[in-house]
């Protein structure tokens, strides 16, 4: 296996160069190749594995898998000329006689390792970037989905040829294997405990790596927000997919005074997306697989244990992989639930007081890959904005700051490293390269060696000066 994945990536390897001087107009048409795939060719394919996966209706495939890869497309179509063209930079008068610019370049050979959860979107969303920034790629796509993945390999076996992009399916083993190799660029999305061995192995070839990773994502809530509007947002924002989304709220921080009406609220809307008995809604998915339902059902029997108030759900059936949308209040600190990522349609709500309040459990916690907060207030929205720190935020809304291409998206610290989607995501696969070219004889050589007392007082003039 391993002489295979190597004789792989030397195929790569030496034709990076040929890639990488491959003119926008020539990436332009194989992001069009990408698009017709997706959009026209493979459409109902893509839509039917992901319901063979785990169940994605296929409304909600179009939104959030194909839409967003095909937005990214467009996006970088419309922009790449720019985005390769190369940029002028100011050269200090010190330096008279020269010129400067900076060229974005391609990084080389690059691995993507893509998750479950989003599988099309997240594996051909940074691969629009790689293309588009003039790179070769590998791709590992998740073994949960394989249905997926077997699609996402037919597409690009028939647009590219293996030595500039292919794609590697198989378990862990493939990862773990690829990651021995001196790649000059890792994308991986997935849990921060996977990203720290992502990251350690990159160290081993002092690889860049781009981290999309995740975490307890806080909603908030104060008391001066329309709570039926709230709750239809948080609604689907949470269990869309169901919850196995890095960007859901994971748990809300309401003001202890409108708690019980915002749980009203949620439960009215929850019965009017997915009806009384979500088990037999064709707008709700399942949970990817037993390993995951038994994770999810774990933290409900500790809320249980801990003696937390099911709001509604609570019901499993792990025959399906069915855990119904949940809501659970007064768990204690110490639950799992307030502990862990939850990824999965389990809501925990905990109530608070004051903004400080909030703003110092939130600081307790690693740093969120997003900040929600519903308020009118500007002051209250600005104090938290100021006093916390997250890699996104949406005010009054949640979940569609991942759709804006022209937003950078991505974590910070313990929720990712770098950035992705449109310029952002073309510059993750980019080394931006600095010239600087002497165009005629310059002032800075009237300061070459040997330092007369002459030079000496030029220099001082240069500092003061210049």
């Amino acid at each position: 296996m391993e002489n295979k994945f190597q004789e792989l990536f030397d195929l790569q390897k030496k034709n990076q160069f040929a890639i990488g001087n491959t003119t926008y107009k020539e990436r332009i048409k194989k992001l069009k190749a990408l698009k017709k795939a997706i959009e026209v060719t493979y459409r109902d394919n893509i839509r039917q594995a992901l319901y063979n996966d785990f169940k994605k209706p296929f409304v909600e495939t179009d939104l959030t898998e194909i839409y967003p890869v095909i937005g990214e497309i467009k996006h970088a179509i419309k922009n790449l000329r720019k985005w390769t063209s190369k940029q002028h930079a100011e050269t200090p008068i010190a330096l008279i006689g020269s010129s400067s610019w900076v060229v974005n370049e391609p990084k080389g050979v690059c691995l993507i390792i893509a998750p479950w959860n989003f599988p099309l979107n997240l594996t051909f969303g940074p691969l629009v970037s790689a293309i588009a920034a003039g790179n070769t790629v590998i791709i590992k796509p998740s073994e949960l989905t394989a249905n997926t993945s077997a699609i996402m390999k037919e597409i690009i076996t028939t647009i590219f040829n293996k030595s500039e992009i292919a794609l590697l399916e198989g378990e862990v083993d493939v990862s773990q294997e690829l990651l021995k190799l001196p790649f000059n660029h890792i994308f991986f999305t997935g849990a921060p405990s996977i990203g720290k061995i992502v990251m350690k192995a990159a160290a081993e070839h002092l690889t860049s790596v781009t981290l999309e990773l995740g975490g307890k994502s806080p909603t908030i809530v104060d008391k001066t927000v329309n709570i039926k509007a709230v709750a239809k947002k948080i609604a689907w924002g949470k269990f869309i997919n169901n919850g196995q989304t890095c960007v859901a709220p994971d748990y809300i921080l309401v003001h202890e005074s409108i708690k019980e009406e915002l749980v009203e609220a949620l439960k009215s809307q929850l019965k009017k997306y997915y009806t009384d008995d979500a088990a037999t809604s064709n707008s709700y998915c399942r949970v990817v697989n037993k390993r995951h339902f038994k994770r999810l059902e774990q933290h409900i029997e500790d809320a249980i244990k801990h003696k937390a108030t099911i709001e509604i759900g609570g019901t499993t059936n792990e025959e399906e992989n069915y855990i119904a949308p949940t809501i659970i209040s007064n768990l204690p600190d110490e639950a799992s639930l307030l502990q862990e990522e939850v990824f999965g349609p389990i809501l925990p709500i905990k109530t608070f007081q004051t903004t400080e309040e909030v703003i110092g459990y939130i600081n307790s916690k690693e740093k969120p890959l997003a900040l929600y907060i519903y308020s009118k207030n500007n002051a209250t929205i600005k104090k938290i904005l100021n006093n916390t720190r997250a890699g996104s935020t949406c005010i009054n809304q949640n979940v569609l700051q991942f759709s804006n291409h022209h937003l950078p998206f991505g974590g910070t610290n313990n929720s990712g490293i770098g950035k992705t989607h449109g310029y952002y995501g073309f510059l993750e696969f980019s080394n931006m390269r600095s010239v600087l070219k002497q165009n005629f004889k310059g002032s800075i050589e009237l300061l070459f060696p040997p330092y007369t007392k002459r030079k000496e007082k030029l220099a001082q003039a240069t500092i003061k000066w210049f």
